[in-house]
């Protein structure tokens, strides 16, 4: 799912088009963004461009704007299992090329690379530099897990993302893997967010209550480059037809990998399902919403979650223990029953405490040595005794 554009995409009735029929209700692709990285010291190492010529145009593989990461993409698949199968393929494949030149690992933050990092050739990207400037782009080492599903048609589109804003702070809980930063414990369970908060629309997305306000969302300002920047970690993608969910670390095994997508892939369609059902309530305010967002960056699934309409706190663990229990009926329908009940792991061992606990140069270590790890796996996270190659 490369973020490349034709036509007007910024236009209702081209938006309309890419949310039709055409667009299979409830498939589910991936987006992995990786790091690439020193095969001796395990630093970051910008050699995509040289990844890339070696891979010869295999669609699977795209740049990215730091030139230490490359993005795995995985078109629509019916069921998650499916749709890891592939990148499964996909990590094995890319290890083979990359072999000799780099090693690769998935993560949200490298744990110990300088904060600067080169930036990917290319006319876009040096677009990006000129309008946000040398100082941001470089920092913009951050490595996400993007999830798209599709609906099958506009009329579900804006409400179910409306309804699906709430409950990123819990995706985000689940997937945060990322304490560390420049070598340095940042005491947040993921640092990512805090890197993509130096540009714009990132965060919380806005309600969107109508195509016509969506529409003139990607028009404004005029000089903007559309969709490619609209970076919240929720947005209807125009080219796609998708929702694509961007607010997950990238999970170092592909097993975790599957645990997040089986919760998007059974959230969004449970959130179609009360749609269709006339059960969704009114979007909730934005702002309360970061609140949750602040909790799960700084705790992860130790922290809190607070009703954004109650204002009613509870530990976010028994929030996703109960939101996995009413995703369950969801999952069983799109074949994804044992991914959804693997992320119970994520809660009871939380990555960012296993990432925690074996220091920057010991998780880049672990990460890399994992990177291959068979799924399913009865052991999924982090932990020292997987630093044996």
């Amino acid at each position: 799912m490369a973020r490349r554009h034709s036509g007007d995409v910024c236009g209702v009735h081209a938006i309309a088009d890419a949310f039709g029929p055409a667009a299979r209700p409830l498939t589910i692709g991936l987006e992995e963004e990786l790091m690439l990285l020193d095969p001796v010291t395990l630093d970051l190492t910008p050699c995509a461009a040289d990844v890339l010529e070696r891979l010869k145009g295999d669609p699977r593989y795209v740049p990215e704007q730091p030139a230490a990461q490359l993005e795995i993409v995985v078109p629509p698949a019916a069921t998650v299992g499916e749709a890891i199968a592939e990148l499964a393929v996909a990590r094995v494949d890319l290890a083979r090329v990359v072999d000799g030149l780099a090693r690769l690992a998935g993560g949200g933050v490298h744990p110990f690379a300088a904060g600067l990092g080169a930036v990917a050739p290319g006319a876009r990207y040096a677009a990006l530099l000129e309008e946000y400037g040398d100082g941001v782009m470089r920092r913009q080492l951050a490595f996400g897990l993007h999830v798209h599903v599709a609906l099958g048609g506009p009329g579900r589109v804006l409400p179910v993302y409306d309804a699906l804003r709430e409950e990123l702070p819990a995706i985000a809980a689940l997937a945060a893997a990322s304490p560390f930063y420049e070598g340095v414990d940042t005491g947040l369970a993921s640092f990512r967010p805090k890197l993509a908060e130096l540009l714009p629309r990132q965060g919380v997305p806005p309600e969107l209550p109508s195509w016509d306000a969506y529409a003139e969302a990607l028009r404004w300002p005029a000089r903007s480059f559309a969709d490619a920047c609209w970076w919240w970690e929720l947005r209807p993608h125009p080219v796609h037809g998708t929702l694509e969910v961007r607010v997950a670390d990238t999970q170092t095994t592909v097993a975790d990998t599957a645990a997040v997508a089986a919760v998007v892939h059974a959230l969004v369609a449970t959130l179609a399902e009360r749609h269709d059902a006339g059960e969704l309530p009114a979007p909730a305010p934005t702002w309360r919403i970061a609140e949750n967002r602040w909790s799960a960056c700084r705790h992860g699934v130790r922290g809190t979650w607070t009703d954004p309409r109650t204002g009613l706190t509870r530990p976010m663990a028994a929030r996703l223990h109960d939101l996995l229990d009413a995703l369950a009926p969801a999952a069983e329908r799109l074949c994804c029953a044992s991914e959804l009940e693997a992320a119970r792991d994520l809660v009871e061992r939380p990555r960012a405490e296993s990432a925690r606990a074996l220091g920057p140069q010991g998780l880049a270590a672990a990460a890399a040595a994992r990177f291959l790890a068979p799924t399913p796996s009865p052991r999924t996270d982090i932990l020292p005794g997987d630093l044996v190659d």
